[in-house]
């Protein structure tokens, strides 16, 4: 293959993956108008058409369809073979694209910064922070912390704090005004706030444990936040019953503010870990985050 064959496939691939030549010009750094040139080159060469175009939408013809189908795997490959052969020798540096939840972020991230800025000056940190669960690979990402149960299969997991557990709690006020819940079905019959996932269209159901066996709850309630800090405040406010995690609650129940509720139904699970693709080869940059990363985690347990 020659090296213009080459440019001129992962243009196709550019194009098609973006639908858009002005976006996939801005990623391959060349002008639109030398893009749609390499295109007409390569379906001149080709004698087939592999893009329907309008002044407003590009579209994958059926050849393109199946072109794109197989050259996808084989130019990634590709990529990996000459980037793993380029991690010979490398020294941490570039930008590292790390995805987190909010509350993995300032338990284990946040406190690292500044000695991880000074130990690897050549790494830029390019951090994301949000609660929505995300295809990593797909987004781009180098490694993202999440809950245990969020891993996927083909990705490799490493474990940074202890079992978290979920409590409901509410203040003093409304229990005095509307009583205990005695169990987690008795809170269908109170004012409990709801969070929900972003990108879910409806709340997050609570889930509680009875001998092995989990089973959720759906509630209502006066309000839905996005922000557990927020239901929180509500609670200790009186507005209704929060369901977040103890460690979060305590400082509100040691100060009185929060009473904690169904502690006998509330069982530990699987807390934050650091996850990144299953590979046999990484970036010194990923490598030295993922060591740092596990001292630091390892130190303050």
């Amino acid at each position: 293959m020659r090296g213009q064959n080459y440019a001129e496939l992962q243009a196709f691939v550019a194009i098609a993956e973006r639908g858009s030549f002005v976006r996939a010009a801005e990623e391959l750094q060349v002008s639109p108008s030398a893009l749609s040139q390499t295109i007409r080159s390569l379906e001149e060469r080709m004698g087939v058409r592999l893009f329907n175009r309008t002044t407003r939408s590009v579209s994958l013809t059926i050849a393109g369809e199946h072109l794109l189908e197989r050259l996808r795997p084989a130019l990634q490959e590709v990529a990996s073979a000459v980037e793993n052969a380029c991690l010979f020798g490398e020294k941490p540096s570039g930008r590292l694209r790390v995805h987190a939840l909010r509350l993995a972020s300032r338990v284990f991230l946040e406190p690292i910064f500044q000695p991880f800025s000074e130990a690897y000056p050549e790494i830029e940190l390019d951090v994301v922070l949000d609660d929505r669960p995300v295809d990593i690979v797909a987004e781009g990402f180098d490694a993202t912390l999440r809950l245990g149960e969020l891993i996927e299969q083909d990705m490799v997991g490493i474990k940074l704090g202890p079992e978290l557990r979920q409590i409901p709690a509410a203040s003093p006020s409304y229990l005095e005004q509307y009583g205990y819940p005695e169990t987690p079905y008795d809170l269908e019959n109170h004012r409990c706030i709801n969070w929900r996932w972003p990108g879910q269209i409806h709340p997050y159901r609570w889930e509680f444990k009875r001998d092995t066996e989990w089973f959720a709850i759906a509630v209502k309630g006066p309000l839905i936040v996005n922000d557990q800090r927020v239901a929180i405040e509500a609670a200790v406010n009186g507005v209704g019953i929060a369901f977040w995690l103890e460690d979060q609650m305590e400082p509100f129940i040691n100060a009185g503010t929060l009473v904690p509720l169904l502690q006998e139904w509330c069982a530990p699970f699987d807390g934050f870990y650091l996850s990144y693709p299953r590979q046999r080869q990484q970036l010194a940059s990923l490598r030295a985050f993922i060591d740092f990363l596990k001292k630091d985690s390892a130190r303050r347990r």
